[in-house]
């Protein structure tokens, strides 16, 4: 065991016996260390108030030893709502099996960062959620101790029952539940922590908790949520980026089966108090709001609407660099012009993020320069589970449920929205059918309340399928160009990185390779649009973590040097004799990967019939890397295996890491391959799957291989780290395949015609 200090104060605990039959109840603030005067408590129990369970999030034991332990973050997939009660689970040293896992509520007040983004929930919550088990541990042991009539320190506990080393006493956590809940709250440094030596949850696989839910078509999910008097809502928003409603007739509609009410709505005013997850490319839309989705649907086909030009959102798109160049455009946008304005732009100089040494005297000297550039487009999100929420806006009193990964901000927006006190706001998180960045942007909670407000009934909204792939918030647009300068002995004496996008750069200017280069330059631009754009899984990572290493590779081969030995060559000065201070890499773990991997799928060794691409990455304090093998069948790629090696520490739930790491790798090749979102006048030309074109279950990798090294470093991020660096691996197998090197995604547009047989 390893003492460590708790930094949890005696406000952040809250202990109570008000469980019928008896028992411990502790509600403890898992990732900040603070509550308001009005809510401490002192060193007595409480009596339970009836309201304890729906404004605390808590651990609970019952006198027959049943612990209930609250997932705190959003579900979306990743698997927390199993990994998160599992730390818990660890450090109060109770079996598994007797433990219920329910999803908390949304509490500002008791809890900080109830939020799903960022690969950051398990590297946030690991010694937080830690401390909250060990503290309630501490305190049934002295419990124990004190009916037990024996000294604490001979008392040893294993799955819940509590034993006394000299002699046969025993005693179980629910037989001890109450008395432990009139034990003083210890002192920080009186709590210890267990070494990770000592792990039996942590770092093995355990089930998700609502995995029989899933598979049993139990109510989980937003769709799934049914309310008594409930209707259904759906909007209309403008057809095209750059439109705004003009009018409509809505008489005859309104005569359909089951048709309620149409009416507009403004979701974000003028003057509204906006959180930063707030993005809406249409807020003036139009409701039609009835019985049933399907009548809905069939009113909403029907209903005739107008729509004007805007003359403040069809602005020119313009460089927000002033350095970077003078193009523009106006009007309504178009993927051509879009093209055409990064390339001309991203040809240009812009502004240095990041310099070292001398790269322009560099770039002058060299022998030869090898300048490459790459683009991808637009892409939605495309959650197997539409957009939809459930609100019930009362005079004095909000009720929200659904799928939302940033309830807190939203919170926030709908208090400023519909003028009530965050006490009378209840939002209730339900499982989400994907994320991807998607669901941190709550415009349709937003939306959802401000209907319910102007219907004044208990309302469901949901997107269908072309609501949602046409409504914005897209992963953006974005150009970059890599040069590289070589001297007569093909060594890389400088190397040049100028980014860019629409309405973002994905430049990372401190990741590898700088840091392992003497002459280095990092530029970045942006163009402005009126396209609303917004995180995708791996924000910027996801694009150029595929084009820089694709041209790692090129330039492996354009100085004759194998791949994955080129990278390590690299990460070897970057580790005994870094350029600059900043690099936020750590070169050793990095190149562990790469090691890792090439051992792990005999690199080397392959099929002479098959064709190899590798790739490595570090985003969201992770590493990754991963050798993709492809062949080609009938002039179709097939993807015969991925190996992937991970270094993201301890690993809590083996299983469902291992599923994160699957999940990442097929849907970086699948958006890389096929998918995208282009522009023809401000309107987006896919708007269903018949369109927008998803990797399909034939076309995933046969086999997956994933591999996790084992450091005993704290956890870091999962969930998006495997994602950008398949897209490179991808590019550089199907060069292998072809001859061709890729440049553009989606790779299927240059891939066709152009494979060997």
């Amino acid at each position: 065991m390893t003492k460590k200090s708790t930094t949890v104060n005696r406000r952040s605990f809250i202990k109570s016996v008000g469980i019928a039959g008896g028992g411990l109840l502790i509600g403890f603030n898992w990732l900040a260390c603070k509550r308001s005067e009005e809510v401490a408590v002192g060193e007595t129990a409480l009596e339970m108030p009836d309201e304890w369970f729906e404004l605390n999030g808590y651990l609970k034991i019952g006198d027959n030893g049943v612990v209930t332990i609250y997932s705190p973050n959003p579900e979306i997939g990743q698997n927390v709502k199993t990994s998160m009660p599992m730390m818990v689970a660890e450090e109060l040293d109770v079996d598994w099996n007797s433990v219920i896992v329910e999803q908390a509520p949304l509490n500002t007040e008791l809890y900080s960062r109830q939020l799903a983004g960022g690969s950051q929930s398990i590297r946030q919550g690991w010694e937080p959620l830690r401390r909250a088990g060990a503290t309630a541990r501490y305190m049934l042991l002295e419990a124990a101790a004190k009916q037990l009539e024996v000294p604490v320190e001979e008392l040893s506990v294993e799955d819940g029952i509590i034993s006394h080393s000299g002699s046969d006493k025993k005693i179980s956590y629910g037989e001890i539940a109450k008395a432990a809940a009139e034990i003083e709250i210890p002192e920080e440094e009186q709590v210890i922590l267990k070494s990770k030596n000592d792990f039996k949850i942590i770092g093995s696989s355990r089930k998700n908790v609502d995995a029989k839910k899933i598979v049993t078509g139990q109510p989980l999910f937003g769709l799934d949520t049914y309310k008594e008097g409930m209707l259904t809502a759906m909007i209309v928003h403008p057809p095209k980026f750059g439109m705004e409603f003009k009018s409509m007739d809505a008489d005859k509609i309104k005569e359909m089966p089951g048709i309620k009410d149409i009416f507009t709505i403004d979701t974000y005013p003028e003057g509204l108090q906006k959180q930063w997850s707030d993005v809406s490319a249409f807020s003036k839309l139009v409701v039609v709001l009835g019985e049933s989705t399907w009548q809905v649907m069939q009113a909403k086909k029907a209903l005739k609407v107008e729509w004007d030009l805007n003359p403040e959102l069809t602005k020119k798109i313009e460089i927000l660099e002033k350095s970077a160049g003078m193009g523009e455009v106006s009007g309504l946008e178009s993927s051509a012009i879009h093209t055409s304005l990064m390339a001309d732009v991203g040809s240009k100089k812009a502004e240095t993020i990041r310099k070292d040494g001398d790269p322009e005297t560099a770039f002058k000297k060299a022998t030869r320069i090898i300048e490459r550039s790459y683009t991808c487009p637009f892409l939605a999100h495309n959650c197997m589970e539409p957009m939809n929420f459930f609100a019930n806006v009362t005079e004095d009193k909000a009720e929200l449920l659904g799928p939302i990964q940033t309830p807190e901000y939203a919170e926030k927006t709908i208090q400023s929205r519909l003028g009530l006190d965050l006490e009378n706001i209840d939002i209730q998180m339900t499982r989400m059918g994907g994320g991807f960045g998607r669901r941190l942007y709550g415009n349709f909670l937003v939306e959802a309340a401000v209907i319910s407000q102007k219907a004044g009934a208990p309302v469901k909204l949901v997107y269908s399928r072309e609501d949602d792939m046409t409504d914005g918030v897209y992963r953006p647009a974005y150009h970059v160009t890599y040069r590289a300068a070589l001297d007569a002995n093909n060594k890389i004496t400088a190397f040049h990185v100028n980014a860019g996008g629409i309405k973002e750069s994905p430049l990372f200017a401190n990741r590898f390779p700088a840091g392992a280069i003497d002459n280095y330059l990092a530029e970045s631009w942006t163009l402005d649009s009126n396209i609303s754009i917004g995180a995708f899984r791996a924000p910027r990572s996801n694009f150029i973590a595929g084009a820089e290493q694709s041209f790692l590779d090129e330039l492996a081969e354009e100085t004759g040097q194998d791949p994955i030995q080129f990278r390590l060559d690299l990460l070897k000065k970057a580790k005994e004799s870094p350029i600059g201070e900043n690099n936020d890499y750590d070169a050793t773990r990095f190149a562990g990967v790469l090691e890792m991997v090439r051992d792990k799928s005999g690199w080397g060794r392959q099929d002479q019939n098959s064709n190899r691409g590798i790739s490595a990455y570090y985003c969201h304090n992770s590493y990754v890397a991963q050798i993709l093998d492809l062949r080609v069948q009938n002039n179709e790629p097939i993807i015969d295996k991925v190996v992937c090696a991970v270094d993201c520490g301890i690993v809590v739930n083996p299983d469902a890491a291992k599923n994160m790491v699957e999940g990442g790798t097929i849907d970086g090749i699948g958006h890389a391959l096929y998918s995208k979102i282009s522009f023809e006048d401000g309107m987006p030309q896919q708007s269903n799957y018949d369109t927008y074109r998803l990797i399909r279950h034939k076309e995933a990798p046969k086999s997956i291989e994933v591999y996790f090294i084992e450091n005993g470093i704290d956890p870091t991020g999962l969930g998006e780290p495997p994602f950008p660096p398949v897209i490179g691996a991808l590019a550089n197998a199907l060069y292998k395949a072809t001859g061709k090197r890729f440049y553009d995604q989606p790779y299927i547009a240059g891939l066709q015609g152009e494979l060997k047989t």
